[in-house]
């Protein structure tokens, strides 16, 4: 039988981002503060989210809104990622992104984590934008994820396929 393993990743659920756009669309709608300052929030391709109003303090206000939807949602914010607002004619802009996967400089600075935490028969792997982590002992797997979690990298961390 194969080592025990787990994949560490990092995804956020499409769905549920969506769902924290819409309630942040519509919290700026109809709350008082808002009225008539032309904030608005609207997708902008597969990962990306566009945050306008008229002046730059409002659009900084939608962005708190935004964050704190997502926040309820539970999505994380090292998920998210945002521009200053801009001013592009007459309204202010900004551009969010959701951030998926683990790049190669976050993969390694986590692989040597592991690697310096010296457990016997624990290896990391770095598979495309996740990480494969596999060793002989279960035990020694849930150090590492106790490990990982403390550790801040400044990606969200997520640990799938434990087996």
């Amino acid at each position: 039988m194969a080592d025990p393993s787990f994949d560490v990743v990092s995804k956020v659920d499409r769905q549920e981002v969506d769902n924290a756009l819409n309630q942040a669309a519509k919290e700026l709608a109809t709350r008082f503060d808002f009225r008539g300052t032309g904030a608005t929030v609207t997708w902008a391709g597969a990962d990306a989210m566009t945050i306008e109003a008229e002046t730059a303090e409002r659009c900084r206000a939608a962005i708190d809104v935004v964050k704190d939807k997502l926040v309820k949602r539970g999505v994380s914010l090292k998920s998210f990622e945002v521009d200053e607002p801009a001013a592009s004619g007459k309204v202010y802009r900004a551009t969010g992104r959701i951030l998926q996967g683990i790049s190669q400089d976050k993969a390694k600075e986590i692989a040597k984590a592991v690697r310096d935490e010296k457990l016997k028969g624990v290896q990391a792997q770095i598979q495309g934008d996740q990480l494969r982590v596999s060793g002989k002992k279960k035990d020694d797997l849930q150090a590492v994820i106790a490990l990982l979690r403390d550790r801040d990298f400044g990606v969200a961390l997520q640990f799938t396929n434990y087996r």
